[in-house]
């Protein structure tokens, strides 16, 4: 007989679902408590998640010395890898002009929602939903996590990702507003879209090329850290296509 932990183990895709929820809950209650909070503290918050991003990218990018990653390519090439995805994938990103497009799509979801049409409020719904959006998309337990409940490996990482994505949500929303509960709509696209692949290919890939991910996502994750602490407003969204390409780059290897 099937336990209620064995049922939702075999249920694919529920842990996007659980994930998407927990954004949308987590941005109603920042939202809720937000007009509460001080601006001083709504600002500090922010920047200690700014700081956890930059720590999370840094560990991220320890993926480079992953033992498969270096069989596969070799030590003196697995940061070449990254650094290739990084630049082909940014070129390829700002062509397709990326970022604009996700600051449109926000533009124009907040046009026909939002009660406030101030230029300040239109740009908070943006950045939280832009933010939020990347933030939530690039981490390693979305990729790692939905992958994992494509080949049926459970939801565990994803359950995780969910308490986490909550937690966050609440704390953008109470600065920024609507905009981050907007970003659960791309997370549920990308992590399914993850989860399908797992299903049908997610056992065939290689851990080289999951770890050239892993190493990827964390510069961009660096990246989001430094426009969170506005040290530098960098186009993460322009970069995103070096997701696809430092692996594609690190299966040349395999040839």
């Amino acid at each position: 007989m099937l336990t209620r932990t064995d049922y939702c183990q075999r249920v694919v895709g529920l842990g996007t679902v659980i994930n998407v929820g927990a954004i949308v809950l987590g941005s109603s209650i920042g939202v809720a408590l937000g007009h509460r909070l001080p601006e001083r503290t709504r600002v500090t918050v922010t920047d200690a998640l700014g700081l956890l991003t930059l720590v999370i990218g840094a560990l991220n990018i320890v993926a480079i010395r992953d033992e498969d990653f270096v069989e596969l390519v070799g030590s003196s090439w697995t940061l070449f890898v990254v650094l290739g995805g990084v630049v082909i994938g940014g070129v390829i990103g700002s062509l397709l002009g990326i970022e604009d497009r996700l600051e449109q799509f926000a533009g124009w979801f907040q046009a026909r929602l939002a009660k406030d049409s101030s230029s300040e409020s239109r740009e908070r719904f943006i950045e939280g939903f832009v933010t939020s959006s990347l933030l939530f998309c690039i981490g390693p337990l979305a990729i790692l996590g939905a992958l994992s409940d494509g080949l049926g490996n459970g939801i565990e990482q994803l359950t995780l990702k969910s308490a986490l994505d909550m937690f966050a949500a609440l704390a953008f929303a109470a600065t920024l507003g609507w905009g981050v509960a907007l970003s659960a709509l791309p997370v549920g696209l990308w992590q399914g879209f993850l989860t399908v692949l797992g299903i049908g290919a997610g056992a065939f890939l290689p851990g080289a090329l999951i770890a050239a991910v892993t190493a990827t996502g964390g510069v961009l994750l660096l990246g989001i850290g430094l426009r969170l602490l506005h040290v530098r407003q960098i186009a993460v969204g322009d970069l995103l296509p070096a997701l696809a390409v430092a692996p594609l780059i690190a299966s040349l290897f395999l040839l």
